[in-house]
């Protein structure tokens, strides 16, 4: 049994404690010390959830160094993402970070850069795609064959208050990812182009868009179809969405909660395999850790993780434009961004020594 991974958790804020939480229930891994900004306030993280030895700091400088440390965890804000985890990345550390892995394209891209110069894993937390009941219905789709239509509906009303409830795309940016990478996951190909409409109903509490309407041209001919909006109350759909599939054996429908159902073309239902593995951020965790042993490569490893990201701002892009956006356009228009932006010269050569930035993250072969 090989002893547990010594981890350092930058982001002591509410998702910081949730992780805390992860850290303490996987005998994998062991927490050597919590950074935060506000060392205060991750001192009283790290006592209320049992790690009063912990030592605490503002920075990864203070603590890498003499605690260990093998790995570190980013749960910070996404603004401070690129900051921290490239940090992380050049001290020879590796690193799981939370969603989203940067707030643009082009961020996403230097990360990646440093993630190259290192020699070190980035992974980012999708939690989405760790639910039992998605992953069984992600095996449902597989022996239906393949999918024409994937759709997935997205109904909520939260009153956040705070920065979300000021942003001009809300749902589009700090939402919506979580449903495009998923549809990623159970297509198993990669977007070529969307249109998207966003608007913002005249009951909303949003200043932003707070609702949309995307459709995705996949790779491999498969429509996904996105309506969403954080302003319906009333028969809220799940936080993971409502989903339907068609495909060429029959359809399957998830409500993002329970198990899923779905019927064969010949009218027998097909039953759901609903596994046991660990769910949302502690499936992430183990993935992290089995993938820093083994020097494996995760599913939502930071190259591939890029095209997620892409999706975001292409169908952001396409709402401000009101035309059709392909997703190469955007990631090709952010690397040259990064070209001319990055600073760190050895960043900035290993994004220059790409030929072909569309096969670096895998969109294109």
């Amino acid at each position: 049994m090989p002893e547990p991974l010594r981890l350092l958790q930058v982001g002591a804020g509410g998702m910081g404690r949730a992780w805390l939480g992860a850290i303490a229930a996987n005998p994998d891994v062991v927490l050597v010390g919590l950074i935060d900004l506000d060392v205060p306030l991750a001192r009283a993280a790290a006592d209320e959830h049992g790690y009063g030895e912990v030592p605490v700091a503002a920075s990864l400088a203070e603590l890498a160094p003499q605690t260990g440390a093998e790995a570190v965890i980013d749960v910070t804000v996404p603004g401070a993402h690129p900051t921290v985890s490239v940090d992380a990345l050049l001290r020879g550390l590796p690193v799981l970070c939370e969603k989203p892995l940067a707030e643009t394209v082009r961020e996403g891209l230097a990360m990646v850069a440093a993630s190259e110069v290192s020699g070190k894993l980035l992974m980012v937390s999708q939690s989405r795609r760790y639910f039992r009941a998605g992953s069984a219905f992600g095996r449902q789709l597989a022996e239906l064959g393949r999918i024409g239509s994937l759709f997935c509906e997205f109904f909520k009303a939260p009153h956040f208050g705070g920065f979300r409830e000021r942003m001009a795309e809300p749902l589009l940016v700090d939402m919506a990812i979580h449903q495009f990478d998923l549809a990623r996951k159970l297509i198993g190909s990669e977007p070529v182009s969307v249109y998207c409409e966003s608007y913002n109903p005249d009951w909303s509490w949003f200043d932003g868009n707070a609702a949309a309407s995307a459709i995705f041209r996949f790779a491999d001919g498969t429509r996904f179809s996105y309506t969403g909006s954080w302003c319906a109350p009333g028969l809220e759909t799940s936080w993971n969405g409502r989903w339907r599939a068609s495909a060429a054996g029959g359809t399957a429908s998830w409500d993002g909660d329970g198990v899923p159902v779905a019927e064969l073309a010949s009218g027998q239902a097909l039953a759901a395999d609903v596994g046991d593995e660990p769910e949302e951020i502690n499936g992430s965790l183990v993935e992290f850790v089995a993938a820093v042993r083994e020097s494996a490569i995760p599913q939502t490893e930071a190259h591939s993780n890029v095209v997620s990201i892409a999706m975001v701002e292409a169908a952001v892009r396409s709402a401000t434009l009101g035309t059709p956006v392909a997703i190469a356009d955007v990631i090709s228009a952010a690397h040259a961004e990064a070209v001319a932006g990055v600073q760190d010269p050895t960043l900035n050569a290993a994004l220059r020594a790409w030929p072909d930035v569309l096969k670096v993250v895998g969109l294109t072969n």
